[in-house]
């Protein structure tokens, strides 16, 4: 017998130069599934309802203070303070949402204690712009009897409507 025929041949191993300008892939995002995010969202609702309780309490009272001094308020009059809170508590919820979405935590508070964050989509964080319209589109999937936030438990990504008409997602840190 050859002893050379005995033998494997083994090729040298070849390693691949990688350039600086080639992409690093990183893992798929695990996103925030239906009930994570509803939790998040209702720790963000009882903070907005603290801040704009206070706020529009404050508002009424001092509306109702000086009303009182020129009329007697009547009942029908009373629709003024309510609008004015009304105002008020979308110009706070807005900010709210607006503000912490595309601050640097990406977050709400109620996402920040969920571990969970909002991203475009190339999983960046979103702009005041997006977040203002994330926000918005929120009643949309709200007037739809709330099956735009449903859709979160059913789509491959864990997307809302909202989601879909901002161009975010809802991934976890």
């Amino acid at each position: 017998m050859d002893q050379s025929s005995n033998e494997v041949q083994v090729a040298p191993l070849q390693t691949a130069a990688v350039s600086e300008s080639a992409a690093i892939i990183q893992p798929a995002p695990h996103y925030g599934g239906f009930w994570m995010r509803f939790l998040a969202y209702f720790v963000d609702i009882v903070l907005l309802r603290v801040i704009t309780f206070l706020l529009t309490f404050g508002t009424g009272v001092l509306m109702y203070l000086a009303y009182s001094q020129y009329v007697e308020i009547l009942s029908e009059q009373i629709w003024i303070i309510e609008l004015v809170g009304g105002i008020v508590s979308l110009i706070v919820s807005w900010l709210y949402f607006a503000f912490f979405n595309s601050s640097k935590y990406q977050a709400t508070p109620g996402k920040m204690i969920c571990k969970l964050k909002i991203v475009d989509r190339e999983y960046n964080r979103i702009s005041f712009g997006r977040a203002t319209g994330r926000f918005f589109s929120m009643f949309v999937s709200t007037l739809i009897i709330f099956i735009g936030y449903i859709m979160a438990g059913f789509t491959d990504k864990k997307r809302a409507l909202h989601d879909m008409m901002a161009g975010t997602y809802v991934i976890y840190r």
